[in-house]
């Protein structure tokens, strides 16, 4: 599982802008869809600062050794007692998840290609209920360590998509 995660994430307090300087005075790197997510208006950044307690499981532990689509994992979340994090809590968890070198693969290097229409080996996708369905819209954030950087990246996929039994989610309890 992930080494040194938080059972809870300190979130709000911020504006988005905030939010995005802060994240760069952590020296935390994000892809274009992060951006994309940041600069979109129903991203909202709660005003209040508050606690929400969190767990990181795989597809596998939540039942789906053959992984599963988004809908059907937040659908047996919720019979574990588990749901969507609040789209801020992406940047929140990576700035306060410290963790310089999540599991990784012996191959990940700075060459690797970022995106194979998978989660990258060792990550953390956030689970968050996605802004809409569009297709060209970022779904929401995951965490990564690569070269020693930590990264908050946004992603796309698609509700037909479907997750690897491998790959780790974080919700909240």
């Amino acid at each position: 599982m992930a080494s040194g995660l938080p059972q809870e994430v300190r979130i709000g307090g911020l504006t988005k802008r905030e939010l995005l300087q802060t994240l760069g005075r952590h020296a935390v790197r994000w892809n274009q869809a992060a951006e994309d997510l940041f600069q979109d208006d129903r991203f909202q950044a709660s005003p209040r600062e508050m606690k929400v307690p969190i767990r990181a499981t795989s597809l596998e532990e939540l039942g789906f050794p053959e992984g599963a689509t988004y809908p059907r994992i937040i659908a047996r979340a919720h019979e574990w007692g588990l749901r969507e994090c609040p789209l801020e809590l992406g940047p929140f968890l990576r700035m306060q998840y410290q963790e310089a070198t999540q599991r990784v693969g012996a191959q990940n290097s700075g060459a690797e290609q970022l995106s194979q229409g998978k989660a990258p080996i060792g990550s953390l996708t956030v689970a968050s209920r996605p802004l809409d369905e569009k297709n060209q819209t970022p779904k929401g954030f995951y965490l990564r360590s690569l070269d020693g950087e930590r990264w908050l990246r946004g992603y796309w996929a698609d509700f037909e998509h479907v997750w690897s039994c491998d790959d780790l989610f974080v919700f909240a309890c």
